[in-house]
């Protein structure tokens, strides 16, 4: 019986939009720990490298950072065909790039909000574009996109993060019907609370401190290690027959 063999990444390669950092980096972790070669992408072509080179020499894997604007297709392209050219192939690709813009509806300009859904949904679409033809060549395909506890659960001053991040999670199953029968799965990691970068600006606040007593059961923030065990499992051959799933690494945030 293969049990935890199933989770090994060995002979792998990972593309982690966003790698650089927060929850993209500590993910791009945990999959070379399992055995995969990475490559992380960053609209900062040398923290990318830096942080690529890094990852090297902690894992042993082999690593690429490149410079990527994952709204801009013809970046895209590239990044995916850099990936496939100097690593030979592309197996798993995690959608992780994402911003958050947060205000009042009428406090938001239009442009911002048309930034954060560029970014968060037009970004993904553009990566599983590029990634499905070389992940049906290889025979193996994993994509999974970040949405977050926002795909379903309301907050105020949210709007273009919470919609985009709703769009997330329905491109999410409907590329698992387009793919279900070729084994190629497409799945939702949905963070709740996590002390990443995008969140330092809240930490700390009162109204931010009450949110995290009173909604999320665990009463803390999540740990960056803590959505390791969820990418690890959606990228390998454990998940074989999950598809179309959004799993919630949220402390119990959606069990209320």
């Amino acid at each position: 019986m293969p049990g935890i063999d199933l989770f090994r990444l060995d002979g792998k390669v990972a593309l982690v939009t966003g790698g650089t950092k927060g929850l993209g980096r500590s993910m791009a972790d945990g999959l070379a720990s399992a055995g995969a070669d990475v490559v992380i992408c960053s609209r900062n072509g040398e923290e990318a490298e830096g942080e690529a080179a890094l990852l090297g020499e902690e894992t042993g894997r082999r690593t690429l950072g490149v410079r990527c604007d994952v709204t801009d297709p013809g970046e895209v392209e590239a990044l995916v065909e850099a990936t496939v050219s100097k690593l030979g192939r592309l197996d798993i690709l995690i959608n992780n790039a994402g911003i958050n813009i947060r205000n009042p509806i009428e406090e938001l300009s239009l442009e911002e909000f048309e930034e954060v859904m560029s970014v968060n949904v037009r970004g993904p679409w553009l990566c599983s574009r590029a990634a499905i033809p070389h992940m049906r060549a290889g025979g193996y395909g994993r994509v999974i996109n970040m949405g977050s506890t926002l795909s379903v659960v309301g907050v105020p001053g949210r709007t273009p993060y919470a919609s985009s991040k709703g769009a997330v999670a329905q491109m999410t199953r409907v590329l698992a019907l387009e793919w279900a029968e070729e084994g190629i799965t497409a799945n939702a990691i949905c963070p709740g609370p996590f002390l990443t970068p995008m969140n330092e600006p809240i930490v700390g606040q009162p109204e931010t401190e009450r949110f995290i007593l009173g909604e999320v059961p665990m009463a803390r923030w999540g740990e960056m290690t803590e959505i390791q065990g969820a990418a690890i499992f959606l990228a390998s051959e454990a998940s074989s027959y999950v598809t179309g799933a959004t799993l919630f690494v949220d402390g119990g945030w959606t069990a209320h």
